[in-house]
């Protein structure tokens, strides 16, 4: 008998008590905090992999040029707990990857943590001046605060709908969690896929009435970064690398790598690792490091600067960008309080 069989009443258990615990949220029978601002979640059903970081990031560069963003995230991971504004002097262990990421990025965005996310949003509230639009990152389980516009995310390689709730599965909730998105987006698809192909997974997720479903593919940069050189990929055909990545789906990556013929050695590790001691030692000895955004945020304090760098990565929709986007603005303007 596989594991999968053996796991499934289990997983049947996990999701009776998922489904009681959105009933009690719908009902309001559990506390649900609204917040008089525009507020947009983006998350998934699934335990990762799916492209949250560069969907925040994309809603990022939409919006920041006419609102003053704020996004709020938990932190996964991190070795601190409460809230955090960040300043960008932290550290991975302190604040979690993604914030720090989002951070470095977008400096003069307002990035908190705080694992209990209405009290983060309190504390971004007393902020002067406040922010006008609050980015919430891996927020779409979190019912206790109201978001008015839900990004639900699901990989083309494995969509909601051909999985199972944990732990035979991968899913964190039933997936008839998806009624409650607001758009749905198919992400890490191949750049080619045909609108036929397309038609056939909306099919199969069948959207609620007006719920709009878009697809989307990671866009890599045609360069990898450092502290202080860059270089082209296509530069790199004869220098040979050591690839390392702790997230929770490296394929798109590594395929990306070899369609262009590069030579490398990949160490990949869980999501989100935590690098000990002996494995920085390890990495130390190796020549030269190509890494993703995310762990180069772990990994650049620990390793030479001369050594370790990361290839940065968008999120690219296949067809109607304008739509998706009109979507979101009217939401904040509609909603917006300034």
């Amino acid at each position: 008998m596989s594991a999968r069989k053996i796991l499934y009443p289990f997983s049947i258990l996990y999701g009776g008590v998922m489904r009681v615990r959105n009933q009690l949220y719908d009902r309001h029978i559990f506390p649900v905090h609204s917040f008089e601002l525009p507020v947009i979640a983006v998350g998934n059903l699934s335990m990762g992999g799916t492209g949250k970081s560069p969907m925040v990031e994309y809603l990022t560069r939409l919006l920041k040029t006419r609102y003053r963003v704020a996004t709020l995230s938990r932190g996964y991971r991190r070795k601190t707990s409460g809230y955090i504004l960040l300043t960008g002097t932290e550290t991975a262990a302190e604040v979690g990857d993604e914030p720090l990421q989002f951070k470095f990025k977008f400096p003069e965005v307002t990035v908190a943590v705080d694992e209990k996310r209405s009290h983060g949003i309190e504390e971004l509230l007393k902020l002067k001046p406040r922010p006008e639009v609050l980015l919430l990152d891996d927020a779409f389980q979190h019912r206790s605060v109201k978001a008015g516009f839900n990004i639900l995310l699901t990989s083309y390689s494995k969509t909601y709908k051909n999985d199972l709730v944990l732990p035979a599965g991968d899913l964190r909730e039933p997936a008839s969690g998806a009624k409650r998105a607001s758009v749905i987006v198919v992400t890490k698809c191949p750049a080619d896929l045909s609108v036929e192909a397309q038609m056939e997974i909306i099919k199969q997720l069948k959207p609620t009435a007006g719920q709009e479903v878009f697809f989307s593919s990671i866009a890599y940069s045609e360069k990898v970064m450092g502290r202080n050189r860059s270089y082209f990929l296509k530069d790199l055909q004869k220098t040979p690398f050591t690839l390392v990545t702790g997230i929770a789906n490296p394929q798109p990556m590594v395929q990306h790598l070899e369609e262009l013929g590069l030579k490398f050695e990949h160490k990949a590790y869980k999501d989100h690792h935590h690098f000990t001691e002996a494995e920085l030692r390890e990495l130390q000895h190796e020549e030269f490091i190509i890494t993703t955004e995310k762990d180069y945020m772990r990994l650049k304090n620990e390793i030479s600067r001369e050594k370790i760098f990361y290839l940065p990565i968008q999120n690219h929709f296949l067809h109607r960008k304008e739509d998706f986007d009109e979507l979101v603005l009217k939401y904040v303007q509609k909603n917006e309080t300034r």
